[in-house]
């Protein structure tokens, strides 16, 4: 009965939000995900969640959120590389229906070379669509004064013609109450992340509410 009033009072929250958002929303459309779908959320820590309790991870909240099956395929200090070679097993152990990509942060932090971290995410793209698994991307900010989004991930967006939450880590982490270091969200900063992947699927076609 608790996690149902949750769902519903997300679900309003979701309805007002898309319908402001309305006039300025260009997702990339998906296809519709059925009840019993399984999302893969992919990457490092932030996706494990590092500064929050395992209930509090924005894959566990958007589980609550949406009522699909989200599994935390996130590793804490991983790098892109190493992801694109966990992933394939993943794909073939899960058969998810949807991956959410958020991964990179950890090149960037260690000044490696970006254009290799942009090549190993269009294959983790490239793997997950040839597994007939649609894709959502993370953008992942430049960790620093301005936080600005990376260039490459708006750019892989547009180029494979997927859905994207391109400024929202920046918004999060610009802000002392959001995060519990300067590059890990706290509990409030993973539910507004959460809620907005849960309103970019909404848009996208692929949560229908």
């Amino acid at each position: 009965m608790k996690q149902s009033a949750y769902k519903i009072i997300i679900s309003i929250w979701l309805l007002i939000t898309s319908l402001a958002l309305s006039s300025c929303s260009s997702e990339a459309p998906l296809l519709p995900l059925e009840s019993n779908a399984t999302i893969l959320a992919f990457g490092d820590s932030l996706t494990y969640g590092t500064g929050t309790s395992r209930d509090k991870t924005y894959p566990a909240v958007l589980e609550k959120i949406t009522g699909f099956n989200v599994i935390n395929a996130g590793i804490p200090g991983e790098i892109s590389s190493t992801g694109l070679a966990r992933l394939p097993s993943l794909l073939n152990k899960h058969s998810p229906n949807l991956i959410i990509i958020c991964h990179g942060g950890n090149d960037i932090l260690r000044k490696m070379n970006l254009t290799q971290t942009r090549n190993n995410i269009q294959k983790m793209i490239t793997l997950a669509q040839a597994n007939n698994t649609q894709v959502v991307l993370i953008g992942v900010p430049e960790f620093g004064i301005f936080l600005n989004t990376l260039p490459l991930y708006p750019e892989l967006a547009k180029q494979n013609n997927i859905p994207i939450a391109e400024s929202i880590l920046s918004e999060i982490l610009a802000k002392s109450t959001l995060k519990s270091d300067q590059i890990h969200p706290n509990s409030q900063g993973y539910q507004l992340l959460a809620e907005r992947i849960a309103l970019i699927l909404q848009q996208s076609g692929a949560l229908l509410e």
